[in-house]
C-alpha cells in the first residue's frame, strides 16, 4: 500500500613523459580536460569541487598506470585528470613511489594529495575488488565506475573492505554515476560501500547504484567520532542493503530523490546527534527507512515529501527508535546550497535512467526528466611556468597514442651489464634499466603471436641521457631494417606485424641505459 508523506597548473613535459613511460597510461590530450558536469550539493561547499580540471589528462588501464600518473605529477597539487578503462585488479595495482604521491599495493591509494579527477572512459572502468581510498586529500572527483566485491576478510583484500573509503581530514569529494556493490554482508567478507570517517566533511554522493550489500556506507566510525558531515546523497539506488543507508554519527545529511528498494533491517540511520534532512524519496519494500537505530545516543531528522510504499516498522525500544509509521520531524535541517529536487513520486524512473556507471552520466532536470550534463564554466585563465618550470630535455618524448604494447610482452637481448635486467625494459618504471656489457648491444621485445607495430619509444635512464649515439630497429623475424638514426626517442616507421623488434645500439658515449623501450601499434 502506498502512503504519501509529506588553478590550473599544467605538468612540465617532462613529467608528462614520466607518467606516460608506466604501463598502462597513454597521454591523451594536450589540452586540459575534466570530469563531465558539475558537483552539486554539500560538495560545492568550502570552496568547492573541481578535481583536476585544468590539468593534464592521461588514460590508465591498469591501477599500477593510475599510481604512476600520480607520481608522475610536478607536486602533489597539480591537477590531473586520470581517464580509466577496462578492469583494474590486484594483478595489476602495484604501489608506485614518488614526491607527488603516497600509494600502497592492491587498493587505489588518494593519500595526501589534491585536485584529481578519475572518470571512467570508454567501454567501461571496473574496480574489481579493488577499493579506493581516500586519506588526508582534498578537491578529488570519482566519476563513472564500477567498483565491487571489496573485501576486508578472505582473499584477496583491500581498503578495509570499503568500495569507497575516506578518512582522516578529507575534503571536498564528489563522487557521481558510481555503481558500488558487493556480494553479501559481514560474515562474507565485505564492509561498507561507502564511508567516511576521521573528520571527513563536504561530500556529495550522486547518481550512483550501491546493492548486494549488508552495509550501505557511514558517517562516523564511533559514537565518538563525530567531526565529519555535511555530506549531500542525491538520486541514487539503494538496493538490497541490509541497513546504514547511511549510518550518520554527528554532522549532517542530506537526502534527497534516491530510490531505496529492500531496505532489510534499517536505513536511514541517524544517531550521535547527526541531523538529516529526508525528502522526496521513495522507499519502497522496505523495514525501519529512517530513525535511530541500535543504539540509546538519538539523533534527529526533518522528514518532507517522502513516498513510502510497501514500508514495515519496529516497535521503539530502548536502543531503537524508528521515524514511522507517521515519519514525524524532530529538528529542522537549513540546506546552504541551491537544488530543485523532483517530485518523490517520479523517482523511481528518474533514476532508474540516471545512476550508475555507464548511463552517458544523465542527470535530472528537477521536473523528473533525464538529460545530459550541464558542462563546468570555464576557471581561470592558465598560469604562465614560472622560470623554474622544467624544460622538456631531448630525450623526453611524447608518447605516441594507445597503449604501449610492451607492459605483459617478453624481452632479450645480448650480454646485460651487472645488475641490470631485460624485464626492466617493459616495467614501466624509469627507475630501473637494462644496460648492455659494453658500449654496443641489443635489445629485443617479443610476443607471443603476431603484433602490429608502428612506432617505439627508447627513454633512457637518469644520468645517461644522450648516451647513446647510432642505432637500427630491426624486424628480428624477417630480419630487415625498420629504421636507423642517432639518439633516443620516439622511432617511427610503417606499420608492421611481427612477433619480436629488436633495437641495436651501435655506438654510444659512456655506458647506455635504456629505462624503457616502449612500442604502440599507431
Amino acid at each position: 500500500m502506498r502512503q504519501p508523506v509529506t588553478r590550473r597548473l599544467q605538468a612540465a613535459l617532462a613529467t608528462l613523459a614520466l607518467a606516460a613511460a608506466a604501463g598502462g597510461i597513454v597521454l591523451t590530450a594536450p589540452e586540459a580536460s575534466a570530469a563531465a558536469g558539475s558537483a552539486t550539493g554539500y560538495a560545492t561547499q568550502n570552496g568547492g569541487t573541481t578535481g583536476g580540471a585544468g590539468g593534464q589528462t592521461v588514460r590508465a588501464t591498469t591501477g599500477t598506470a593510475i599510481h604512476t600518473a600520480l607520481c608522475g605529477r610536478a607536486s602533489a597539487a597539480t591537477p590531473i585528470v586520470i581517464e580509466v578503462e577496462g578492469t583494474i585488479n590486484h594483478g595489476n595495482t602495484s604501489k608506485v613511489s614518488g614526491g607527488s604521491c603516497n600509494t600502497a599495493d592492491g587498493v587505489i591509494e588518494l593519500k595526501q594529495i589534491s585536485n584529481v579527477t578519475i572518470v571512467g572512459v570508454g567501454g567501461g572502468a571496473v574496480f574489481d575488488q579493488i577499493g579506493i581510498h581516500i586519506r588526508e586529500s582534498s578537491n578529488i572527483i570519482v566519476q563513472n565506475v564500477t567498483v565491487k566485491n571489496v573485501k576486508k576478510s578472505g582473499s584477496p583484500t583491500s581498503n578495509g573492505g570499503d568500495a569507497i573509503g575516506m578518512e582522516s581530514g578529507v575534503r571536498n569529494v564528489w563522487v557521481d554515476h558510481t555503481t558500488l556493490e558487493a556480494s553479501g554482508g559481514e560474515s562474507e567478507g565485505y564492509d561498507g560501500l561507502f564511508d567516511m570517517k576521521a573528520d571527513t566533511r563536504y561530500v556529495t554522493l550522486s547518481y550512483s547504484i550501491l546493492r548486494n550489500s549488508g552495509r550501505g556506507g557511514l558517517v562516523g566510525s564511533s559514537e565518538s567520532d563525530v567531526s565529519n558531515g555535511f555530506v549531500t546523497y542525491h538520486h541514487n539506488l539503494y538496493e538490497n542493503i541490509d541497513s546504514r543507508a547511511p549510518l550518520l554519527r554527528g554532522g549532517v545529511g542530506h537526502m534527497f530523490n534516491n530510490h531505496y528498494v529492500r531496505l532489510n533491517s534499517s536505513g536511514i540511520n541517524s544517531r550521535a546527534g547527526a541531523r538529516a534532512k529526508v525528502e522526496n524519496n521513495y522507499f519502497e519494500d522496505s523495514k525501519d527507512v529512517l530513525g535511530t537505530f541500535y543504539t540509546d545516543a538519538a539523533g534527529y531528522w526533518q522528514a518532507d515529501g517522502n513516498t513510502l510504499d510497501n514500508v514495515t516498522w519496529s516497535s521503539p525500544g530502548k536502543d531503537n527508535n524508528p521515524a514511522g509509521p507517521d515519519m514525524k520531524s524532530t529538528t529542522t535541517v537549513s540546506i546552504p546550497y541551491a537544488y530543485s529536487p523532483d517530485a518523490a513520486d517520479c523517482v523511481p524512473d528518474v533514476v532508474s535512467r540516471t545512476a550508475g556507471a555507464g548511463k552517458g552520466l544523465k542527470v535530472s532536470d528537477g521536473n523528473c526528466t533525464a538529460q545530459p550534463p550541464t558542462e563546468p564554466t570555464p576557471g581561470p585563465t592558465d598560469p604562465t611556468p614560472g622560470p623554474t618550470d622544467p624544460t622538456p630535455g631531448p630525450t623526453d618524448p611524447t608518447p605516441p597514442g594507445g597503449a604501449n604494447l610492451s607492459i605483459g610482452a617478453g624481452s632479450d637481448g645480448s650480454s646485460k651489464a651487472s645488475g641490470t635486467s631485460f624485464g626492466h625494459l617493459r616495467d614501466g618504471d624509469l627507475n630501473t634499466y637494462w644496460s648492455p656489457a659494453g658500449s654496443t648491444g641489443h635489445a629485443s621485445i617479443k610476443w607471443d603471436s603476431a603484433t602490429a607495430v608502428s612506432s617505439v619509444v627508447i627513454r633512457e635512464a637518469a644520468g645517461s641521457a644522450g648516451s647513446i649515439g647510432a642505432w637500427r630497429l630491426l624486424d628480428a623475424d624477417a630480419g630487415t631494417v625498420l629504421a636507423s638514426g642517432d639518439g633516443a626517442g620516439t622511432i617511427s616507421f610503417p606499420r608492421t606485424t611481427l612477433r619480436k623488434i629488436t633495437f641495436e645500439i651501435l655506438s654510444s658515449t659512456g655506458s647506455p641505459r635504456i629505462a624503457e623501450y616502449e612500442t604502440y601499434a599507431g
